[in-house]
């Protein structure tokens, strides 16, 4: 996996240390077998009749994080994620959550620390027939024995958030797929846990409602914070969301970065396949492209003022069009000070996505 700085001290809300899972009665002596032997995937299915779903992941996630973990279907995305709060426990491994052992939890302590700490938005709406909307965003709580008044002023509040206030007294059936997906994503949210983990939630939806519920769990996750781990198939989904994405294959993650780091610098072939539909134009920003500025001085000599200026943060389409409309290099500026520039080259290298890795 390509080399990166994780977050870690209070920044650190996740933190996984070399995570394996693998599916079968003889698990253990399985991962013996890969450690001493180095087994791949398939001579581990045929000499132990494993299969291994999550191998040796380690990762951290900070404070606010979307976190994407992205993959083809069998690459262990959704196994993964299930490990983080024991729906599946690991083979191997050690995972922490603000700094508790998840691993080291009896029974009990795991349903209240999960209860208290972490809420799971699935792709099935899971929602109970049977009771209302209100009632069934207010469940978290009831588990809880909060108070039936408070439990409902606090769903009530999260239903308000999520644009469904009007629509407490109804039933599922009576609401629409993507109605139905922002209830369990309220319901997920009603305890304020720390971390959100949700797995494909959207993957069910028509195209046009999708992008919708993307839009607005952007602008929700702005307001509330959350630490959040998001399972998608789908690339232009990760992108759209994540602020770091992890790339897995066969139960390994291949490459962690941003959007930007995983287009401009894939850390080998599959990540750049995989990264091959997707448009610069939409992601990469001027600080990825430019070159340091003492360093372009250094050759070239100085640059006139009236160069024309973009800020780091401004995205390859802006670029182009002041290459375009202007001959000299461009200038870049972070914080009202130049730090770098962009030649016609520097843009031809980063719109092509054939660059060399």
């Amino acid at each position: 996996m390509a080399a990166e700085k994780q977050p870690s001290g209070p920044d650190r809300v996740i933190e996984i240390s070399n995570v394996w899972k693998i599916f079968g009665d003889r698990a253990d002596a399985a991962l013996q077998a890969i450690r001493d032997e180095g087994l791949t995937k398939a001579q581990v299915l045929e000499r132990y009749n494993a299969v291994v779903g999550v191998a040796d992941v380690s990762l951290s996630i900070k404070r606010g994080e979307i976190f994407c973990v992205m993959g083809l279907s069998g690459s262990g995305k959704s196994t993964l994620v299930r490990h983080f709060n024991r729906l599946l426990e690991p083979t191997a491994g050690r995972i922490l959550i603000e700094d508790v052992d998840v691993m080291a939890l009896r029974e009990k302590e795991l349903q209240a620390f999960r209860n208290a700490k972490i809420g799971m938005v699935f792709q099935n709406f899971a929602l109970l027939p049977h009771r209302s909307v209100l009632d069934n965003v207010a469940m978290p709580l009831e588990i809880r024995r909060i108070t039936k008044n408070d439990r409902l002023r606090q769903a009530a509040r999260i239903l308000d958030i999520v644009e469904l206030g009007a629509w407490g007294n109804k039933f599922a059936h009576e609401l629409s797929g993507g109605m139905q997906q922002r209830v369990g994503l309220a319901r997920a949210l009603a305890a304020d846990p720390d971390v959100l983990l949700m797995d494909e939630p959207f993957s069910a939806l028509d195209p046009l409602i999708r992008r919708q519920l993307q839009d607005e769990f952007i602008k929700l996750s702005k307001v509330l914070k959350k630490t959040t781990v998001f399972i998608t198939h789908d690339l232009d989904e990760a992108v759209r969301i994540g602020h770091r994405i992890a790339i897995m294959r066969d139960g390994r993650v291949v490459q962690i970065g941003t959007a930007e780091e995983i287009v401009m610098r894939p850390a080998d072939e599959y990540v750049s396949d995989f990264v091959a539909g997707i448009s610069r134009l939409k992601i990469v920003q001027a600080h990825a492209v430019m070159q340091p500025l003492d360093a372009y001085r250094a050759e070239n000599g100085e640059i006139a003022q009236s160069a024309p200026r973009v800020k780091a943060g401004e995205g390859l389409s802006r670029l182009i069009e002041q290459a375009i409309e202007y001959e000299q290099p461009i200038l870049v500026e972070d914080g009202g000070v130049d730090v770098g520039v962009i030649t016609r080259q520097d843009l031809l290298r980063a719109v092509s996505e054939r660059a060399e890795m």
